[in-house]
């Protein structure tokens, strides 16, 4: 009897298609998907896959930016209810209204949301670089930042600039305790705090590092360090620990740990191995972005794209 990661690898193999997964999802999706990454370097890869369907285990954006990125290959979801907090926090119909409101700024949204948000966008960025992208706008440019709150006061505290934000945030990111946190940290107070730029300010003040899942990685590869305290999405741990099996890491503690010690995003987790061979199997569900709101949105993508190289 064949195990279930073997039959996602022959139906891969005879569909042509193509397994895209993000950092947050579970052990299991990870160990059989082609690539493994944050928003950036998934949106990157998408960009580069040769294949008839491109299944992508994450998030419902993840899969529209995607599909944005190409419309001639099917892009399949294993459930359409793996949403995404931040990207429900602003409403398409809301942010027209408030974008409308100041028409002399430029629209900077972070890849988190909406193809209808990222069509009303003058360009979209990641965690992985949107310092970059915040410091290429002139100076005297006025900019709305959005959906993120968190990631744009972490901006704000790093370039000066005069941003104006949604009031938008991730639920998992908003869960990390500050005194649990310093709890954890007495317990190992060799260890180095590192942290996502979504997390709530007080959070990011204790962090050694400051970056995106990929960046985070990079950080606990390369630093001497033996003991980390990483505050994000709890499934980051299992690629973090292939990559470093002699250090001790440490998931930030929730404020509510009644059912885990960790923060983790139940959007992420709607995805199973049993989900993909599924979606495999019938090709659905499908993804689709009606093709005005898809040219609309690839432009900020692009340019996103291009200042990423």
């Amino acid at each position: 009897m064949k195990s279930l990661k073997e039959r996602i690898l022959e139906l891969k193999k005879e569909k042509n298609a193509v397994i895209l997964a993000h950092y947050y999802q579970e052990a299991d999706i990870q160990d059989i998907a082609d690539y493994v990454g944050d928003s950036l370097g998934l949106s990157q890869e998408a960009m580069k896959v040769d294949a008839d369907i491109i299944l992508f285990a994450g998030v419902h954006f993840m899969a529209e930016t995607a599909k944005i990125l190409n419309p001639t290959k099917k892009v399949i979801l294993p459930d359409l209810k793996a949403g995404c907090s931040l990207a429900e926090s602003c409403p398409p119909d809301l942010f027209k209204k408030f974008t409308d409101e100041h028409p002399d700024h430029i629209v900077i949204t972070y890849v988190n949301c909406s193809a209808e948000i990222k069509a009303l966008s003058d360009i979209v960025c990641t965690s992985s670089n949107a310092l970059k992208i915040v410091e290429s706008i002139p100076k005297e440019t006025p900019i709305i930042f959005a959906p993120d709150k968190n990631l744009g006061k972490y901006i704000i505290s790093e370039t000066g600039r005069d941003m104006l934000l949604w009031d938008g945030s991730c639920v998992v990111h908003e869960a990390f305790s500050l005194d649990k946190l310093i709890e954890v940290h007495k317990q190992y107070p060799d260890a180095k705090i590192i942290a996502h730029p979504e997390s709530e300010t007080h959070i990011l003040q204790t962090a050694s590092y400051i970056g995106s899942t990929a960046g985070m990685i990079e950080y606990v590869k390369t630093n001497p360090n033996n003991k980390f305290i990483v505050a994000t999405e709890a499934g980051i741990l299992h690629k973090m620990q292939q990559e470093v099996p002699h250090k001790i890491l440490i998931p930030a503690p929730a404020k509510d740990d009644n059912t885990c010690a960790c923060s983790e995003c139940g959007y992420m987790k709607m995805n199973t191995l049993q989900k993909v061979y599924d979606c495999l199997l019938r090709e659905s569900p499908e993804i689709d972005v009606p093709e005005n709101i898809r040219k609309k949105a690839l432009i900020p993508i692009e340019r996103m794209l291009e200042l990423s190289k």
